[in-house]
C-alpha cells in the first residue's frame, strides 16, 4: 500500500537525515491528511483510495513545476532547484510514466472504448483514462491528443 510506504519512506529518511527528503514527504502526508479529512466530510468514512493519492502526487508534481517556471522568471535559482528536488521525491512514489506510443496506444483504446466520436465526447474518454491510468501518464499530454484525434 503507497501509504504505508511513504510512512517508511519518511523513517528511512529521518534516520539519514535527508532534510529535503523529509520535508516533502512530510508535505506529502499533510497532503494525505487534508484529502482524506474532506472525504470524511463529504460522506466517505474511510481514506482516500490509492487511485485519489497518485492524483494527489502528480497534481503536487504539476504545481512545482508551475513553482519552478515563477521562481525561474523571477530569478530566484536556489527556489527553483529546491522545487526540482521536491518533484524527484514525489515522482518516486508515482508508477513509470508512459512514453508517448503507449500514451498515443491508451488514448486508441480509451475512444474507442467509450465509443467517442466527437470532441463532445472528450470527457467520457478523459475519465476513461483517468479511471484506467491513474498516475501513469500526463493527462494534459493526453487532453491534447483526445483532442487532436476528436477533430
Amino acid at each position: 500500500m503507497l501509504r504505508v510506504r511513504i510512512s517508511d519512506e519518511l523513517k528511512i529518511a529521518m534516520k539519514a537525515k535527508d532534510e529535503i527528503r523529509v520535508s516533502t514527504i512530510r508535505l506529502i502526508n499533510a497532503a494525505l491528511k487534508d484529502r482524506d479529512i474532506q472525504a470524511r466530510s463529504s460522506g466517505n468514512q474511510g481514506s482516500i483510495s490509492e487511485a485519489e493519492i497518485l492524483g494527489l502526487l502528480q497534481s503536487m508534481v504539476k504545481q512545482r513545476h508551475d513553482s519552478i517556471l515563477a521562481y525561474q522568471n523571477g530569478n530566484r535559482h536556489d527556489l527553483a532547484e529546491r522545487e526540482k528536488s521536491e518533484i524527484e521525491v514525489i515522482k518516486e512514489f508515482l508508477p513509470k510514466q508512459m512514453d508517448s506510443d503507449a500514451l498515443m496506444s491508451a488514448v486508441k483504446l480509451s475512444i474507442d472504448a467509450v465509443g467517442a466520436s466527437s470532441i463532445k465526447d472528450m470527457g467520457k474518454v478523459m475519465n476513461e483514462l483517468k479511471t484506467k491510468y491513474p498516475g501513469q501518464m500526463d493527462f494534459g499530454r493526453a487532453s491534447a491528443l483526445v483532442k487532436d484525434l476528436l477533430n
